[in-house]
């Protein structure tokens, strides 16, 4: 069963915008970098995952894609992360893929096997789709589909309802999935708390990237928000 994994990436320059009270624009970018090549870095170690696409408009996204070897399409509209899926479940259809799982570019504590094992768990139960929630258990942070059309995306607040009641509607078998390592993606100050929480609890070779843009963190805060503190 070929597997494409799919990572919507949206502008750097406007990523992690509810961290503007935390952090400065080029720390939101340095640390939305840092977390991409973690993710990537495990989504093409796993043995499951037969191809890896990042869709995309930001160049130092592609840059980083392509040091893995992942191919890069082009989000020309950047409608947001549901539309840049579907760019990349096109692919896949085209391609001839039998499964995609889409992947948050903010979730960097991701290991190959946590892929591997929610690959290998939608198979053996025979899953259309298998959707992961996220730590608050609403919205949705990852998303497996066999067929790749199985369901058309809807990420955003309260996301995790909205693909269960298409996966009933679609007549599509389906279970929600809890993977610790997809459950903490960062959009928010609390986000990014947790995140440094568990990494200071993480194997030192976990999240790499991510761990040295987080020791910068503090230096680059934004100096309006330190003047309001």
């Amino acid at each position: 069963m070929r597997t494409l994994a799919v990572l919507p990436v949206k502008s750097f320059d406007a990523a992690k915008g509810r961290l503007r009270a935390r952090l400065d624009p080029a720390a939101r970018a340095a640390l939305a970098e840092a977390m991409l090549g973690d993710v990537l870095a495990a989504v093409a170690q796993a043995s499951q995952v037969d191809g890896v696409v990042v869709v995309t408009a930001e160049a130092r996204a592609a840059a980083v894609a392509r040091g893995t070897g992942a191919e890069i399409l082009l989000d020309a509209h950047q409608a947001g992360q549901s539309p840049a899926a579907a760019i990349g479940i096109a692919r896949a259809v085209a391609a001839g893929y039998d499964r995609v799982v889409l992947v948050p570019g903010d979730t960097p504590l991701l290991v190959p096997a946590d892929l591997d094992g929610l690959c290998a768990r939608a198979a053996a139960a025979g899953l259309g789709a298998a959707i992961v929630s996220d730590r608050h258990g609403t919205g949705t942070n990852a998303l497996l589909l066999w067929p790749p059309d199985a369901l058309a995306p809807s990420f955003g607040p309260d996301s995790l309802v909205r693909h269960v009641a298409s996966a009933h509607t679609a007549g599509v078998v389906h279970a929600v999935e809890r993977v610790a390592a997809l459950e903490h993606d960062v959009d928010t100050p609390e986000d990014l708390a947790a995140l440094a929480t568990r990494l200071r609890a993480s194997e030192p070779a976990t999240a790499p990237l991510t761990r040295a843009a987080l020791t910068r963190l503090e230096p680059a805060r934004d100096p309006r928000s330190a003047a309001e503190a």
